[in-house]
């Protein structure tokens, strides 16, 4: 019998390939505003990964002792979206990876319901999680808090102990942990080191290639969740 009876899926940089996108327009829109900070699309990718736009929000105002513009997150979301519509792709491997996992699975994701969805479809990955997507906004707290994650296996039934999370943040990792469950960090644009407080070692850099031999899981651990 698996270990676990539930995967939870992150979605930005785990199902989709948004994470350079997307931080690519937020560090022009902070610029734009004139944010003193001068942040590039690397610098945002470390410092706010993970992290739900509220969030950014408050870690920015905070820092510069100012509001940020009212409309910076429907200015972000109008960017995002229309790049979305042309340009967004799923993760290489990601289809195939989910056709060999035959528990149930879900996502579970920092970005709003309309981001996740918009996503999903763009990438031909929506009717796969249909009636099975949870967004921060659906709890108090984002990650790394464990709250997300908790509300996803209790939305639907499974103890956290049994469930598997495929995350790519550290912050994810960590709500993982927090929530008491098994987390797989995905290295594939997060360097590995910073996934290390993944219960299990981190998976390779891509769905469609094995990891490299010298960063090879246990073997105990492969390289997607058991099915």
């Amino acid at each position: 019998m698996s270990r676990f009876d539930l995967v939870i899926f992150d979605n930005d940089g785990v199902l989709v390939d948004s994470e350079e996108h997307a931080n690519e327009i937020l560090s022009e829109l902070l610029n734009e505003t004139g944010v003193e900070l001068g942040m590039t699309r690397e610098e945002c990718m470390a410092e706010f990964m993970g992290r739900s736009m509220t969030t950014i929000r408050q870690l920015v105002e905070a820092r510069l002792g100012r509001a940020l513009p009212s409309d910076l997150e429907d200015r972000y979301h109008a960017r995002l979206f229309e790049v979305f519509a042309t340009k967004l792709t799923a993760v290489p491997g990601v289809e195939r990876a989910l056709e060999r996992i035959a528990l149930p699975t879900c996502v579970a994701s920092s970005g709003t319901h309309e981001r996740i969805r918009r996503a999903l479809a763009a990438t031909g990955l929506l009717a796969r999680f249909e009636g099975r997507i949870f967004s921060a906004q659906d709890v108090a707290q984002g990650k790394p808090a464990p709250d997300l994650f908790l509300h996803a296996a209790r939305r639907l039934g499974v103890t956290p102990a049994r469930c598997a999370i495929i995350e790519d943040s550290p912050l994810g990792v960590e709500a993982a942990n927090a929530a008491g469950m098994t987390a797989f960090g995905f290295a594939r644009l997060t360097p590995r080191r910073l996934l290390a407080e993944a219960t299990r070692r981190p998976l390779g850099r891509s769905f469609a290639q094995p990891v490299a031999p010298t960063e090879q899981p246990c073997a105990h651990e492969p390289t997607c969740p058991p099915e």
